[in-house]
């Protein structure tokens, strides 16, 4: 069990809370989100039950605050920022690269599974929704509005043309496929969905 004293309570806190995510992350992937619950969480953690509540209200803040440990720590690993978005002068590659790196963050077992079970939650738990947008999703939507932006100060995207509209021609229908299983998501897919949507944004 991760104990908690008096010496060097900083370091054996944070030993606990990234004790706690990995706990939730792992019991999410292998039994689902409805039967994981705060207590197993903390038999797997090796800490008390009331360790986690003293952190957390809940064991979907638990899940939400682990999932964007994950996915920094994923992105420092591949030598990337956390939240990052490519401008080569390309929009279309760096488009089509961002979102090939999505379809394989949704394909990838340690991320699909709690990213499936935040977006369920946050359906029927308003606050959780809130706080997953505001802390996961918003800061990747508007690299989204940058680089759409910038290209249209190059003269790559109509000027009247909504960045805010135009990202969710790319995001949203690779949303809809993954999340309700309308079809399969694939590099192909995405390439597909940039190719199209382009052809509208673009000058003609």
């Amino acid at each position: 069990m991760v104990k908690e004293g008096s010496g060097g309570g900083g370091r054996r806190s944070e030993r606990a809370r990234r004790a706690i995510q990995d706990a939730a992350l792992a019991l999410v992937v292998e039994v689902g989100f409805a039967k994981t619950t705060v207590e197993g969480i903390a038999a797997r953690a090796g800490v008390g039950k009331q360790t986690i509540y003293r952190w957390w209200p809940s064991k979907a803040e638990v899940l939400l605050e682990a999932f964007l440990a994950l996915s920094e720590r994923a992105a420092l690993d591949a030598g990337q920022e956390p939240f990052a978005f490519p401008d080569t002068g390309d929009l279309a590659a760096d488009l089509k690269a961002v979102l090939r790196a999505t379809v394989d963050e949704l394909l990838d077992p340690r991320f699909e599974a709690p990213t499936r079970a935040l977006a369920a939650e946050g359906v029927v738990n308003e606050r959780l929704g809130r706080e997953f947008v505001a802390r996961l999703l918003e800061p990747q939507l508007q690299l989204y509005v940058d680089r759409l932006t910038a290209a249209q100060e190059t003269g790559q995207v109509r000027r009247e043309v909504d960045p805010r509209i135009a990202l969710e021609l790319f995001v949203s229908p690779l949303a809809q496929r993954w999340l309700q299983h309308t079809g399969p998501i694939s590099h192909a897919y995405t390439d597909t969905l940039v190719d199209y949507a382009l052809g509208g944004l673009t000058p003609r």
